[in-house]
């Protein structure tokens, strides 16, 4: 793992929607374009909280039947020590395997309040929430499968190695992005340069929304600002990304 960016550097990342992150990720190739996302299996719940940044706390929950060893969530505490050996700021991503998962949930108001306590910003799961209201008023974003309504038999199965949500392998350390529209890897090669990026980007989007307001715009000219737009290319913007080389 790379170093862990700085609290500035992580506000840089947040002052975007997920969208554009995503956009300005694709303009570099470095993977492909139908990579690095979830697709499916959870939803954000607080759609109007910022972009959630931070790095992947990871484990993997039960719920439908009892735990093999003792009887509930607070009997597996000892995964806490991984969380607090990830880079502030972090995200616990969990992934519940049982079939269907989100019998019981993880998640609800006091787990929320732990694990800010314990340095995190969000929770993705494609299990389940519950105490909606209370994790609201909190401040800790969830992305969650499904509500429910009961703990059940909630238990930590193991915790510190990669899980699958929605379609997408998470690594523990791995930095996330995301916000109302879903979540999204970053790569670290990539992390100083893409706020950069994405503002120019955004002031392309801008600009071809204001050239199709305009009265007598052709279609020839929209067809040339969206070509210019789906063929970005970041090599050749370099002086207008000059925070690319710090």
């Amino acid at each position: 793992m790379q170093n862990p960016l700085t609290t500035e550097q992580i506000q840089l990342l947040k002052a975007f929607e997920t969208c554009l992150i995503a956009d300005a990720v694709e303009g570099f190739g470095l993977r492909l374009r139908n990579e690095g996302f979830a697709t499916a299996g959870f939803r954000c719940l607080f759609k109007n909280f910022p972009p959630m940044v931070g790095y992947a706390a990871t484990c993997k929950v039960r719920s439908a039947d009892p735990p093999m060893v003792g009887s509930r969530y607070e009997e597996r505490t000892d995964w806490w020590k991984h969380i607090g050996g990830i880079p502030a700021p972090r995200v616990v991503v969990m992934q519940d395997i049982d079939a269907p998962p989100g019998t019981g949930a993880f998640l609800g108001k006091v787990h929320a309040h732990i694990l800010r306590a314990l340095g995190c910003v969000g929770a993705i799961t494609n299990g389940a929430a519950r105490e909606l209201p209370g994790i609201e008023a909190s401040g800790f974003q969830v992305f969650a499968g499904r509500i429910a309504i009961s703990r059940a038999y909630i238990h930590v199965v193991e915790y510190g190695g990669p899980v699958e949500v929605g379609g997408l392998t998470i690594q523990p350390g791995d930095l996330i992005h995301g916000d109302r529209h879903g979540v999204l890897t970053v790569p670290p090669e990539l992390a100083l340069k893409l706020p950069a990026v994405a503002q120019l980007i955004r002031d392309k989007k801008h600009q071809l929304i204001d050239l199709s307001r305009k009265p007598g715009t052709t279609p020839e000219e929209l067809s040339r600002g969206l070509k210019d737009l789906f063929d970005f290319n970041p090599d050749s913007h370099r002086d207008g990304a000059k925070q690319w080389k710090r």
